[in-house]
């Protein structure tokens, strides 16, 4: 596989040399999964960063604990975003998320495009600005849990960008609902606000809380919720032509760094090769869910692959510097709010363009 996803018994081993610091990280994910559960607004992910980042600000030295957690950092990281796949039904996606394609792809492009932008015009780090674009346009903290490992981006990088997210997560959730009413969304159906919710907001969490406070202000059972999810999974697929074109873009530009390494490069050896664990674990979930199965049997693997997440962002947290972050995090900021406004007004323009509402 290339040395980028080891084989069972090389994790076997691992964890044998690692055990205390994957531990440490499970004991500081399941009390982030707790606080998350209980403020979905902020989720488990964000908790998880923030407890690590302010552990560290007291205890700099993990000591013995440093090689599993930076572990659990990479590889964990790696396999919550395969088992992400287990919750991906393509059939479902394509039959019901058609509609929103065409937002999806406007929404994901204007968001890369003004990351990229802005991060020429703030001089940003390109990473920060991969991660805050492709966050903020696909899936938030599991678009980049996905592409920090393929752009190879630091840990204070991945919390940056962690938190930029959750910032304009916990606006849009409080705001859309109030927006969709000033701008004369249907409120005798959820299909255009859950559209709305679905395109225009990043992570899954605030996802529900938006579609579910429409449904709850207007007496729409579940209809809203229903169709933020469905597109918002839709918007979940393009993790997987994002991380391969980055992955490729990658390799290509390290090699440009050194002449002598042109002749040996491999597109084998540049694909992140969890992402080809991601998409058959999409496939198996279509297959088996098409044969008759329920697809509840995977809501394990799905709830799994998010407590893996969690871990991993607390192991991102326990090795980021919060105080370089706090100085350092104006111009990120600046460039998610511009991916935000971005996206919500493309989200908007394109359903009047294509008579929604």
């Amino acid at each position: 596989l290339g040395g980028i996803v080891p084989d069972p018994e090389e994790i076997v081993n691992a964890l044998k040399e690692k055990w205390s610091g994957v531990l440490f990280c499970l004991i500081l994910g399941l009390a982030a999964w707790f606080l998350g559960n209980h403020f979905s607004v902020i989720g488990g992910p964000v908790f998880a960063i923030l407890i690590g980042m302010l552990i560290t600000v007291f205890w700099k030295d993990k000591g013995r604990l440093a090689k599993g957690i930076g572990f659990t950092s990479k590889y964990i990281q790696q396999t919550a975003v395969v088992l992400l796949g287990f919750g991906l039904n393509l059939n479902v996606i394509l039959a019901t998320g058609a509609q929103s394609l065409p937002i999806i792809f406007c929404t994901i492009a204007t968001s890369l495009i003004l990351a990229f932008a802005m991060s020429r015009i703030l001089h940003t780090t390109g990473n920060t600005a991969v991660l805050v674009g492709v966050g903020s346009s696909i899936c938030g903290g599991s678009a980049i849990a996905a592409t920090a490992p393929v752009v190879e981006a630091d840990e204070n990088e991945v919390a940056q960008s962690i938190s930029v997210i959750f910032l304009f997560n916990v606006i849009a959730a409080i705001l859309f609902p109030v927006l969709g009413q000033l701008i004369g969304m249907d409120t005798t159906s959820g299909q255009a606000f859950g559209i709305f919710a679905g395109t225009a907001v990043n992570d899954t969490s605030s996802v529900t809380a938006a579609a579910s406070t429409w449904d709850s202000i207007f007496n729409l059972g579940t209809q809203t919720l229903d169709k933020a999810v469905t597109v918002k999974l839709t918007r979940t697929l393009a993790i997987i032509p994002i991380t391969l074109v980055l992955a490729y873009y990658t390799a290509r530009k390290k090699q440009a760094a050194g002449d002598s390494e042109k002749s040996n490069f491999s597109l084998k050896k540049a694909f992140p090769m969890f992402i080809l664990f991601f998409i058959i674990a999409s496939v198996v979930t279509t297959l088996a869910t098409g044969f008759g199965m329920n697809a509840a049997v995977l809501h394990p693997l799905k709830d799994l692959s998010k407590f893996f997440i969690v871990m991993a962002m607390g192991a991102i947290g326990l090795n980021s510097d919060i105080v370089k972050l706090v100085k350092t995090g104006g111009k990120p900021l600046l460039l998610g709010a511009v991916c935000w406004v971005g996206i919500s007004c493309v989200s908007m323009l394109m359903q009047h363009v294509m008579g929604i509402w």
